[in-house]
C-alpha cells in the first residue's frame, strides 16, 4: 500500500534535492547530452525494448492505482509509436483524429470517430483489454476478450518524423463496464501486419482463448500475433462515489 509522505517529509526531500542539484548541474553541463537524453534517443528510457516495430505506452492509469469513482470515470490515456516516415501514417492504419462518444457525440463533425466496443476504426490494429469487462451482448460487450479499442475518445498526432510516427490516443471511461470495487489488469498491444497488406489493422473485435486456458490475456495476443510489446497495468476500480 502507498503511504502519502508528510509535509515534513517532503521539505526534507526537497531541501536534499536542491543540494543536490546545485552538485550535478556543473557535470550535467559538461557532459555531451544528458543521460535521459540519450535514453530517449536509444529508446531505453524506461526498461529494455525488444526489436518490435511499434511501442505502446500506458500513462494512465498506472501499477496500483485506485481509479475512478462507481466503477466510472477514470482515464485510459496511452501512447502508440509506429515506424516514421512518410508512410507512418499509412502503416498505422491512421484514418484520422477524432474527437467521439456515446450517443450523440458518435462520429459526427468536426472530428468523427465511431464509438462502441470492437476494433477502432482510427487505430484498427490497436487491442485493450479489461480482464473484469461485462458479458452484455446487447451493447456488445463479450467478457474480458472485448477490444475496447473504439471506445477511444480522442486521438491525434503527437509526433510525426523519419524516427516515429506517434499517436496519442485517450478514453474516459463514463461507465462501469469493467466494474466497481475490484482489482483489475489493463492488456494493451498492436496486432501485427496477420494479412502482408503493410498497415497494422487487423485487431479483432474480439480476442479468443486461443492457448485454450480459460482465460482472455496477453499470452491470446501474442499466440495471435503482436507487432508491440503487451503491455499490462494492474489497478483497482474505485468503488465509492464521488461525493
Amino acid at each position: 500500500m502507498r503511504h502519502k509522505p508528510s509535509k515534513r517529509t517532503l521539505f526534507a526531500a526537497a531541501t536534499a534535492g536542491v543540494i543536490a542539484a546545485a552538485t550535478a548541474v556543473a557535470s550535467a553541463v559538461a557532459a555531451p547530452e544528458s543521460a535521459r537524453e540519450s535514453a530517449r534517443e536509444s529508446g531505453s528510457a524506461a526498461r529494455p525494448k525488444d526489436d518490435r516495430p511499434v511501442e505502446v505506452e500506458v500513462f494512465a492509469p498506472a501499477e496500483g492505482d485506485v481509479a475512478g469513482a462507481e466503477g466510472k470515470g477514470w482515464f485510459v490515456d496511452l501512447e502508440v509509436s509506429y515506424p516514421g516516415g512518410p508512410d507512418g501514417l499509412r502503416r498505422a492504419g491512421f484514418s484520422g483524429a477524432q474527437l467521439t462518444g456515446p450517443a450523440g457525440h458518435n462520429n459526427v463533425p468536426p472530428l468523427p470517430g465511431t464509438f462502441s466496443p470492437g476494433q477502432d476504426d482510427r487505430l484498427p490494429g490497436l487491442v485493450v483489454l479489461g480482464s473484469t469487462t461485462i458479458d452484455d451482448p446487447d451493447r456488445k460487450f463479450a467478457g474480458p476478450g472485448t477490444n475496447l479499442a473504439d471506445l477511444f475518445n480522442v486521438t491525434g498526432i503527437s509526433d510525426r518524423s523519419a524516427d516515429a510516427t506517434r499517436l496519442w490516443d485517450t478514453w474516459i471511461v463514463g461507465d462501469s463496464i469493467m466494474g466497481k470495487d475490484i482489482d483489475t489488469v489493463l492488456t494493451v498491444a498492436v496486432v501485427d501486419d496477420l494479412d502482408d497488406n503493410g498497415v497494422y489493422d487487423d485487431a479483432p473485435d474480439v480476442v479468443k482463448d486461443l492457448n485454450g486456458d480459460g482465460r482472455v490475456d496477453g499470452k491470446d495476443l501474442k499466440a495471435l500475433g503482436v507487432a508491440s510489446e503487451v503491455e499490462k497495468v494492474r489497478f483497482r476500480l474505485n468503488g465509492a462515489p464521488a461525493a
